[in-house]
């Protein structure tokens, strides 16, 4: 099983949610690392382990982005990351699977299924091994403690349950040094 660590500056973590029922705002976390462990060639005892500093919300809007770092959102003081650590891995094809995890958010913690499709691997212009994966899922925002809303005059909320997260995702082997120094 090889080790792979996601390159955060060829990946994206981003989501997208209705607000006032009928526009579609996307925003993506700036901060976040993680650990792969695959092997093309047994796909389904891969594993994942991330983290999001969710004080690095960004939907290009200051203003939005303090209120969802504040207490009525993320809680970025009190919860400055959010995890996602794979359980379970099921292949739906030679590059599909669902992968299952504990998403944690404001310090509750559920169980989300990924959509996951491996991309390939190829090497980049510096002679290194990269692979990538698309994935998505959409989870209920009030499930983890993200309540707040408000009613619309001409009904609905203001900001929707669902939230899409959309996944990009590349990542480069872990060097045999650094493996050496964890252990």
């Amino acid at each position: 099983m090889a080790k792979w660590q996601i390159d955060v500056a060829h990946s994206t973590v981003g989501f997208a949610v209705k607000h006032m029922v009928f526009t579609t705002v996307r925003g993506s976390f700036k901060e976040f690392s993680g650990v792969i462990d695959f092997d093309v060639n047994n796909k389904a005892a891969s594993s994942v382990d991330v983290t999001i500093q969710t004080a690095s919300i960004d939907t290009r809007v200051a203003d939005r982005d303090a209120h969802l770092r504040s207490a009525d959102f993320f809680n970025v003081e009190k919860y400055p990351a959010m995890t996602f650590k794979s359980t379970h891995v099921e292949l739906q094809g030679d590059n599909v699977a669902k992968v299952t995890g504990d998403l944690t958010i404001a310090g509750v913690t559920k169980p989300v299924t990924l959509d996951v499709t491996y991309l390939g691997e190829n090497v980049n212009p510096w002679g290194k091994k990269v692979i990538g994966f698309e994935a998505s899922t959409q989870i209920n925002r009030e499930d983890f403690g993200l309540t707040w809303n408000q009613v619309l005059e001409t009904g609905g909320f203001l900001v929707s349950k669902e939230v899409k997260i959309e996944l990009e995702i590349q990542a480069t082997p872990v060097e045999e040094t650094e493996k050496a120094q964890a252990g």
